[in-house]
């Protein structure tokens, strides 16, 4: 069997090839690619014979598997924040780096990342093309306030109907008069598009699975918690199922506190932001809503707030109370208790 390291680049593939031979490791051969050159790579791979092989899961990663994973008796994704003797390695270089991934492959030491399945990865792109083009939308929105405000002209309904003729009749420069008619045109485009793919999102939440389904049903019985929230958390958290626990899908999303311990003395830090920022922001959108609507989930905000003395903290720490809520309903297949609301 053959443990074929692979670092991968944007335009370069480097790969080392490990064997054991007499309780040694060495190495077999080593070879570097463009990664334009696919069908070079694959010849390369069937004339291998058995092989095992690793590759960091990076952004760009999935074109690569792809490519081999028919001729491979095993894949391996490995987590690159667990791999760092890698990334804190002295000598680092392309070379090391795929010897160091084979040696751990060949060990059986790697720390796996999962794979997200082809559905998996199609609704992210939905999800996060549709978080891209809200970002769009505000900063477009802000834009054009900041414009008015040079003329002392901004309104409260500025993107109504009503407020897009009161923008028209506002007296401006020329070169200020074409910015915001292009700025509008944008807005128009970005909104209409916006529309398009929540009508897509709707489409594909109609051609899911069974399991995915009965998870739509329990996260739609959380109060505030809409179709935006749903595809946020179960796109972004994948097979929920492969969690062991609250506190893993906590540290998964990055809303975990560090704690730095010292001379019995114990502090605590931010939260490690590790995990899908679309996933935060959904939640805390969520957390505040819940906030500003439910008795019970207001009694936790202002407990937390008083204890942090931070709205900001506060309201994190709801989002994470939240998703500990989510968990426990997907994994019980219960419904949100109203009762205790």
């Amino acid at each position: 069997m053959k443990y074929v390291g692979v670092d991968l680049h944007k335009k370069t593939i480097s790969l080392c090839v490990m064997m054991k031979a007499d309780d040694q490791r060495q190495v077999v051969c080593r070879k570097r690619f463009a990664c334009t050159q696919p069908e070079a790579i694959r010849k390369f791979f069937a004339e291998l014979g058995r092989f095992q092989v690793v590759v960091e899961a990076t952004s760009s990663y999935e074109w690569f598997l792809l490519l081999v994973e028919e001729l491979a008796d095993r894949c391996v994704l490995a987590h690159p924040k667990k791999l760092r003797v890698i990334a804190e390695s002295k000598n680092k270089s392309d070379k090391v780096d795929a010897q160091v991934l084979a040696e751990f492959l060949l060990l059986d030491m790697l720390p796996e990342a999962w794979r997200p399945t082809p559905r998996v990865r199609e609704h992210r792109v939905l999800v996060r093309h549709r978080r891209w083009l809200d970002g769009r939308i505000t900063g477009v929105k802000c834009k054009l306030r900041h414009k008015l405000a040079h003329y002392n002209a901004d309104i409260a309904g500025l993107f109504t109907e009503r407020g897009a003729e009161y923008l028209a009749g506002i007296a401006m420069s020329a070169a200020d008069r074409f910015e915001v008619q292009q700025l509008q045109a944008e807005l128009d485009l970005f909104l209409t598009q916006l529309q398009q793919t929540d009508k897509q999102l709707r489409e594909f939440a109609k051609r899911a699975p069974l399991v995915e389904r009965e998870a739509r049903a329990v996260l739609d019985t959380i109060p505030q918690v809409g179709p935006v929230t749903i595809d946020a958390v179960l796109s972004e958290l994948g097979d929920w199922r492969r969690f062991r626990s609250a506190k893993r899908v906590v540290k998964y999303a990055g809303l975990n506190p560090g704690r730095r311990e010292s001379d019995r003395k114990v502090k605590q830090l931010p939260i490690s932001k590790e995990g899908s920022r679309i996933l935060r922001w959904a939640l805390i959108q969520a957390a505040w809503r819940l906030a500003n609507t439910s008795p019970r989930w207001q009694r936790i905000f202002e407990t937390l707030r008083r204890n942090t003395g931070s709205k900001k903290k506060a309201i994190v720490g709801v989002a994470r109370r939240l998703l500990c809520v989510m968990f426990a309903l997907l994994r019980d297949g219960k419904r949100y208790d109203f009762a205790a609301a």
